[in-house]
């Protein structure tokens, strides 16, 4: 089967691949649940433009590629939502409200400046920047976590709901590929849980970095998957209902 990265290989890494054993897959294990990464509107804009163009607005877009995937992840998540996975929403926690300076602010990065045009209006889209669009937006009850990193577990009480919950598996969505997907792919492989990454539902600025990030998470820390294979497990899985009122078995705490 054609992967997004074989255009990228060179002659050496194709040798080198098809002289190895074959790649062990990580699997579903026996409780998942989808993380949402960074679907906000800095990386979207409030429409459907080219790259070139969404960024003159929002210097962080993502351009049509972003768009595309938020098609993708509605598919994705109205699987989850029919077979009772449970979906983790993941966004920035902003300056202005924490004090706390993202990771990138220190560089100048693309999703800490304004874009073109009116000032106030420029103001108005930055203080927008991390709501999550419509397209991926979480329903009540579903949990919305907000980190400073490029990874969803450092300094966010992620692990913890995760345990809470018996998750073993991490279904992924969202972006940039090349930064806080893989960062959260590489801390979650770490934790020993199982990542499966949607390749149609995570998206980037940059085809060649996403390509290859994608080959790289696939040969180490996650299973990089087709949409449709997660949605024929989403379709096959039963849910055993969390016990959130009672975690643990246990009924008050303290």
């Amino acid at each position: 089967m054609a992967r997004v990265w074989d255009q990228f290989l060179s002659e050496q890494d194709r040798a080198h691949i098809a002289a190895s054993k074959p790649k062990r897959r990580y699997g579903y294990g026996n409780r998942a649940a989808v993380i949402s990464i960074d679907n906000y509107r800095g990386v979207v804009g409030d429409e459907r433009l080219p790259l070139m163009e969404a960024v003159k607005k929002w210097p962080g877009a993502t351009g049509l590629a972003g768009w595309a995937a938020l098609d993708n992840i509605k598919v994705l998540f109205a699987g989850a939502r029919a077979a009772g996975v449970p979906i983790i929403h993941i966004t920035g926690l902003r300056e202005e409200d924490s004090g706390v300076p993202g990771w990138s602010s220190r560089r100048g990065k693309r999703g800490t400046t304004l874009g073109e045009g009116d000032p106030v209006a420029a103001a108005e889209r930055y203080s927008r920047r991390y709501d999550i669009v419509d397209e991926a937006a979480p329903l009540p009850g579903e949990v919305v976590l907000r980190k400073t990193t490029p990874s969803a577990f450092l300094g966010t009480p992620l692990l913890m709901q995760l345990n809470n919950l018996g998750i073993d598996t991490l279904i992924v969505a969202g972006e940039s590929v090349s930064g806080c997907v893989r960062a959260t792919v590489v801390d979650g492989c770490s934790y020993r849980l199982n990542m499966i990454v949607v390749e149609e539902c995570v998206y980037d600025r940059h085809e060649a970095p996403r390509a290859i990030n994608l080959f790289d998470m696939d040969q180490k820390y996650a299973d990089v998957v087709p949409l449709a294979e997660v949605l024929d497990y989403l379709a096959a899985v039963k849910v055993t209902p969390a016990a959130v009122d009672e975690p643990n078995g246990r009924g008050h705490d303290g």
